[in-house]
């Protein structure tokens, strides 16, 4: 009699119940659940890889490597790294119907990165989480005319201008209404003062109203906690019944943010100075002999791999629920060119902007362009205020802003509740909802510090240390794993199980792929990472040692489970440390197809590997 990982669970009352209303919803897997339909997993994987990313890191990348040159790495790298990777993600997920963790059971020593995945998931989900705060935030505040940083008002200090001020040093002092004291100030002794946009002050002085390094703490900024609570219920809210909700409101935020987009490009090229922008980002400023440097190269890479959220253990927990037999390849090549695409499309409605900026403000390009947070809010705000009904181009962009965030949280929540509910099947597959409903409560209360005056700082640690360069080595990690222990043709046998047999010649590339140039390319920018790395800081304000530590160590606390899985895998199995090696680096048991009529004669009870 065929045993399963589930059979015990499934006697549960309980669980009987959910399982007939899967049956009732017509899933192919009554357990764990199905997609209701290929729309909804592909419109739910397209929301978790197009991010923020997409549209305020990618633009600026462009712009400092070429501009148009800097696609033709992009999306060879995409090529070379991106597509084998998701793909192989999505395979296992979808092959065993497992989250992060269990995929594991592949190779059992190797457990310890779905838990570092996990990890990762979870401090991700707190800072990404206090972005969205952001977002909404300004949404709201920009249900106002005049829109409250298009000048200095109240809360802004003398420093605080539109225009650089010119002030005459009169005996050594700077007088800046020398023009209204009947004074004539010669050239020599003409002064500009450094001054800050209202935008940038509003940023720092309203919105943050940020402290003067990390350890001002301060007190909690409460209109941004409220805006955390308030995306932290809506999260819970989409997710409470799982993919069955979650699958349904992807129809809204994965497509919106497109028709917002669309709308800023058209109005942004009907804008005086739109062209001296789209020349800045990919036109005739492209700088082809960009190519030969090879920090070109390694950016085009890293941004493939932190667009596409590769190595995070979202791929696959979102596959993990798609039917076995779906066409899983053509599923991660449109995604992924759906994903580069978009962030090419979402650059010319960010430059056309920001060259209408430049030509108001009659600065250069290159002075307006900026990334991150000083793309998102200041530059951005600061030229929409210029813009004709300024306030709806504002709701416009920050609710887009606030609908790709969100869509992008909905993903590390499930990785973490996924987790739970395969671990303890018995206890929590029938309480869903109240697994994400916990999960997102807990993440709300881990991301208050984030929300305090020196909040920004924590979210730039978490960012530098957590949510970059580490995940390169979960990802070699996960490369070693599978294509080498598991081994490449044992991992192709799986998927032709699944899409059926393919070409020599597709297999040839699977094989260079994984086997050589995806390992070979993540491995040398993991290395060229730490050689080039710079202390993340804020503006001028440099990060203290010990923050700096406190990054390393959670870098750490997210890579040190996969050692640790090890040490444990190696003390609980039996026999000589050779024999424990060797039954660990081979897949265990519980390592199939989930469902019995899936498994075929290689999965088979009686088949001995």
């Amino acid at each position: 009699m065929e045993k399963t990982s589930s059979s015990n669970a499934s006697k549960d009352p309980a669980i009987l119940s959910a399982q007939e209303s899967h049956i009732n919803d017509g899933d192919e897997n009554c357990d764990r659940g199905n997609w209701t339909n290929k729309s909804e997993y592909m419109l739910s994987m397209i929301g978790f890889a197009i991010g923020l990313g997409n549209i305020w890191r990618f633009p600026y990348m462009a712009y400092k490597n070429g501009g148009g040159a800097f696609l033709i790495p992009y999306f060879l790298m995409l090529a070379l790294c991106g597509i084998p990777l998701f793909f192989l993600e999505s395979a296992v997920g979808q092959f065993c119907s497992q989250g992060p963790v269990n995929i594991w059971r592949a190779v059992p020593i190797f457990k310890g990165i779905g838990v570092s995945m996990v990890v990762a998931n979870i401090l991700f989900s707190i800072y990404y989480g206090v972005i969205i705060a952001y977002a909404l935030y300004y949404m709201f505040a920009s249900f106002q005319s005049p829109l409250p940083w298009s000048s200095c008002f109240s809360w802004a200090d003398s420093y605080c201008s539109s225009t650089p001020l010119v002030a005459c040093n009169v005996s050594g002092v700077l007088v800046t209404n020398w023009t209204q004291e009947n004074i004539t100030c010669p050239s020599s002794d003409k002064v500009t003062v450094s001054v800050t946009s209202p935008s940038e002050q509003y940023w720092d002085r309203v919105a943050l109203q940020r402290s003067s390094g990390l350890g001002d703490t301060g007190p909690i900024v409460w209109h941004l906690a409220l805006c955390l609570l308030l995306s932290s219920m809506i999260v819970a809210a989409v997710l409470f019944r799982g993919i069955k909700s979650s699958g349904k409101v992807v129809y809204f935020t994965a497509t919106l943010p497109y028709v917002i987009i669309f709308i800023l490009l058209i109005r942004g090229m009907t804008l005086e100075g739109a062209r001296d922008g789209l020349d800045f980002y990919i036109g005739s400023q492209s700088n082809f002999t960009k190519l030969t440097e090879a920090q070109v190269w390694k950016d085009a890479t890293a941004q493939t791999f932190y667009s596409l959220t590769i190595a995070m253990g979202g791929v696959t927990t979102l596959a993990s629920y798609s039917k076995f037999n779906n066409n899983i390849f053509m599923d991660a090549v449109i995604v992924c060119l759906l994903n580069h695409g978009t962030s090419v499309f979402a650059g010319f409605a960010i430059f056309s902007i920001l060259g209408h900026m430049s030509h108001v403000y009659g600065k250069p390009v290159e002075e307006v362009v900026t990334e991150g947070f000083g793309l998102a809010f200041i530059a951005y705000p600061d030229a929409l205020s210029t813009l004709p009904l300024a306030p709806l181009w504002s709701v416009l962009f920050f609710f887009m802003l606030f609908i790709v965030g969100l869509d992008s949280m909905f993903t590390p929540i499930e990785v973490i509740s996924t987790t739970l509910c395969d671990a303890f099947p018995k206890q929590l597959s029938h309480k869903r909802g109240y697994v994400s409903l916990c999960v997102c409560g807990i993440i709300f209360l881990l991301g208050l510090p984030c929300v305090t005056r020196a909040g920004i700082y924590w979210v730039i640690l978490i960012d530098q240390f957590a949510a970059t360069w580490v995940m390169l080595v979960v990802a070699v990690f996960e490369i070693i794993g599978f294509c080498y222990i598991y081994g490449v043709n044992r991992l192709i046998k799986d998927i032709e199980m699944m899409i059926g047999k393919k070409s020599a010649f597709f297999w040839w590339w699977g094989r260079a792929s994984w086997f050589f140039i995806t390992p070979a390319i993540t491995l040398g920018i993991f290395i060229w990472s730490l050689v080039t790395y710079v202390p993340p800081s804020y503006g001028e304000v440099l990060f203290p040692d010990w923050g700096l530590t406190l990054g390393w160590c959670t870098a750490a606390f997210i890579v040190i489970w996969i050692p640790v899985g090890m040490v444990y895998m190696l003390i609980k199995a039996e026999g000589s440390l050779w024999e424990r090696l060797k039954s660990l680096c081979s897949p265990s048991e519980d390592w199939h197809p989930f469902l019995g009529i899936h498994r075929g004669e290689r999965y088979s009870p009686m088949t001995k590997k």
